[in-house]
């Protein structure tokens, strides 16, 4: 074997070793015309005859060497059959007597060789009936956990080694131990990891190809193979004797192993893991012994197989039952941003995700554990211009966006779906990071071994001491599954919005026709009915004037029609108002408060005649706005109070304001009648008036006007009010 170096240690050609186990001894042929093409070297220990005297013979002249030490055994017809059969199953093991010592025969293919192995056979024991307790022992477990710990335990008690070690790969190579069954003064291996590097790829697919594996002495040198001089190497994928790579050797030897055993496992075609066993004195495993633990292994296989899908359909399960209620939200909820975050299940569910922020409409909603704002802002701004499909995930997220190692422990891993791009509309989910402990089995980083000629030499560890690690800024992966939904949950997203925008379609359209109607109705108000009114107040005061024999009654009847016409005048003006205050086209601009104010308070004391009424005003920060719109509101707001509290023993209106972030909340106090609270949700509907206001003039038109100008300025109108105590209206404007 070449020696192998820093450039080369990952592609070692451990199929063609060159090299067996002494424990046995081999013969390869042509499988065309059965000549010998290679031989072990030790092949004269057990037969008395050196490899140079049969090379190149036949098949016949071996199996004449072979009867002068065995007993008679025709290799010409065993090779004859397997080759029909295509393949030796059906011959294998083939028990002889070699020196009056019992061996197997076990034949292969190799490419266009027949490789005939002999190794001693040593079973002294009904293999079949153990292998039939042992599985009926495994069986009978249904968690995980015991399945593999009664696995481990039924091939100790088989082959009796000193520690039996289910060992699995991770999605990065490296492994870890995760059952064990050993004897009492060992230290514990259980829950140790290791790194990829030592059973690197081409190992790993070996152990897929040869189920089983077995080193019988670290401390006994391999045995070399000797080869017709117009042949390449010996492919000994398939081989029991195959001789090992002198780094594993020496690896186990730093172990303090001196035998080792493995059997593979094997689940939907990949390689799970490794029933790892070790011995701290060589030992050898008779080949039927190897078969009946390789039958465990495909068993536990099997299990591990059934188990992951059994999980993986769960989790399907698990995850569609939580889309198909996100969708219910989407058809239930018209608010589709409510749909995602306001129920039971939400954005947050259908992945395995701790935080979920989404930005719709120019707005940021979230759900669990997600950065802060401003963060988010910056994140959504850099998948705006990395994103280039609709799905975007990563589990490294601070290798690619350096920002995002601010917040590693909240969004280690990301998973974002776009919505929108134009609209910048999309969601992101979080996974943290998964700061944990690694316990490696030594130091993850192979040491340099730097050999008399300062050739540098990759050598395993010396020791294996636990070497912690931590694994930083990476999340978990994102599985299909998970990745699966979201494609799904965006489709049904953007169907709502669709659906959504189709039904604004449509009531845009009514919109459109209701305001033609508010036009005709205002054209209506504003002529049709104002002239007759017009007519009949005029007849009304002209006939007063010029018949003076009218007596008190007509007078009085009189008058009241004259007033009725006022106030009739006075509720048209109203309802045109609030038509006009929808579609009124209207300028911002700082709006000096002090004065409107002012004006508001001496127009609503002339008006109801308040001179008694103390009316406190305090500071009155600008706030931007309509001056006529704005100079509406607070002449309707302050004129209630002091209506309102007219009637009160010191009637007292308090108008005051403070600034909260980018608002001004103007707060205007009364101790009048006050609201009853079974009214408060009818207060800003139209000719809405309460039960005690019925000596008060109004129309029930004023506070419907008041709440759609506060809205057509993005502000917020409210108020708090008890009965015989007072009220307090508050209005939020922008500074």
């Amino acid at each position: 074997m070449a020696e192998t170096n820093l450039t080369n240690c990952d592609v070692e050609p451990i199929h063609i070793p060159g090299k067996i186990q002494a424990h046995g001894f081999l013969v390869a042929v042509n499988s065309n015309n059965f000549a010998i093409k290679y031989v072990s070297d030790n092949i004269e220990e057990h037969l008395g005859v050196e490899p140079k005297e049969i090379l190149g013979k036949n098949i016949s002249f071996f199996n004449k060497v072979l009867q002068d030490k065995a007993e008679v055994v025709d290799l010409e017809n065993l090779l004859t059959l397997g080759a029909r059969q295509a393949g030796f199953d059906i011959i294998n093991p083939y028990k002889i007597k070699i020196n009056e010592q019992p061996f197997y025969l076990i034949i292969h293919k190799s490419n266009g060789s027949f490789v005939l192995e002999f190794e001693p056979a040593t079973l002294e024991y009904d293999i079949q009936n153990v292998i039939g307790k042992a599985v009926s022992e495994i069986l009978i477990n249904k968690s995980l956990d015991k399945l593999l710990t009664k696995t481990a335990q039924e091939v100790k008690n088989m082959i009796e080694y000193d520690r039996i070690m289910i060992y699995k790969f991770h999605e990065d190579g490296h492994g870890e131990v995760v059952s064990e069954v050993k004897n009492d003064e060992l230290e514990p291996f259980f829950g140790l990891h290791y790194p990829a590097s030592d059973i690197p790829k081409q190992a790993r697919e070996l152990y897929k190809l040869n189920l089983t594996r077995i080193i019988a002495d670290v401390n006994v040198e391999s045995v070399a193979i000797s080869a017709d001089s117009t042949v390449d190497h010996l492919d000994l994928t398939q081989s029991t004797l195959r001789a090992v790579s002198p780094i594993h050797i020496q690896y186990l030897k730093n172990m303090g192993v001196a035998s080792s055993f493995s059997i593979s496992l094997i689940s939907q075609g990949e390689l799970w893991g490794l029933i790892a066993c070790h011995n701290y004195s060589p030992k050898f495993i008779d080949f039927k012994a190897r078969e009946g633990c390789k039958l465990i292994g495909n068993i536990l296989s099997s299990a591990l197989e059934y188990r992951q899908v059994e999980e993986d359909t769960d989790l399907q399960n698990h995850y569609t039952a939580r889309l198909n209620e996100l969708s219910e939200n989407l058809e239930r909820d018209k608010v589709i941003v409510n749909a995602l975050t306001a129920y039971p299940t939400t954005l947050l569910d259908i992945v395995n995700a701790k935080g979920v922020a989404l930005v719709f409409e120019d707005k940021i909603y979230t759900k669990g554990e997600t950065p802060n704002n401003e963060e988010l802002k910056e994140l959504f701004d850099w998948l705006k211009l990395t994103m280039t499909e609709t799905i975007y995930h990563t589990k490294q997220l601070s290798t690619l966006y350096k920002p995002g190692i601010a917040f590693k422990n909240i969004g280690s891993g990301i998973l974002a779906c776009m919505l929108s791009k134009d609209m910048g509309e999309l969601i992101v989910w979080f996974k943290p990071e998964q700061l944990q402990t690694v316990n490696w089995a030594g130091n993850p980083d192979k040491q340099i071994e730097m050999l008399p000629n300062g050739e540098a030499k990759i050598s395993p560890r010396n020791s294996f001491a636990t070497w912690a690690q931590i694994v930083a800024n990476t999340s978990l992966s994102w599985s299909n599954t998970e990745i699966s939904g979201v494609l799904k949950i965006r489709e049904k997203i953007n169907n709502a919005i669709n659906k959504t925008a189709n039904e604004i379609r449509l009531l845009n359209e009514r919109l459109k026709l209701a305001y033609e109607e508010l036009d005709t109705f205002s054209y209506t108000i504003s002529h049709d009915l104002r002239t007759p009114l017009t007519s009949i107040k005029s007849y009304t005061e002209l006939f007063l004037l010029k018949n003076n024999t009218v007596d008190e009654q007509g007078k009085n009847l009189l008058s009241r029609v004259l007033s009725g016409a006022d106030k009739m005048q006075f509720l048209i003006d109203e309802i045109l108002k609030l038509a006009r205050v929808g579609r009124a086209e209207f300028e911002l601009s700082k709006i000096n408060m002090q004065e409107l104010i002012d004006e508001a308070v001496n127009t609503s004391v002339a008006a109801y005649k308040a001179f008694d009424t103390e009316i406190i005003v305090s500071e009155c920060p600008q706030v931007s706005g309509d001056q006529t719109l704005i100079g509406q509101v607070f002449s309707n707001i302050i004129g209630n109070a002091v209506k309102y509290s007219s009637k009160a023993e010191k009637p007292t209106v308090k108008i005051n304001a403070v600034l909260r972030g980018e608002e001004v909340i103007y707060s205007i106090s009364d101790n009048g009648i006050g609201i009853d609270v079974n009214h408060h949700d009818k207060v800003f509907e139209l000719f809405k008036r309460m039960e005690n206001v019925k000596d008060f003039e109004g129309t029930g038109v004023g506070l419907a006007i008041v709440k759609r100008i506060i809205e057509r300025h993005n502000g917020r109108i409210w108020f708090e009010s008890e009965l015989e105590k007072g009220t307090t209206f508050y209005i939020a404007l922008k500074k």
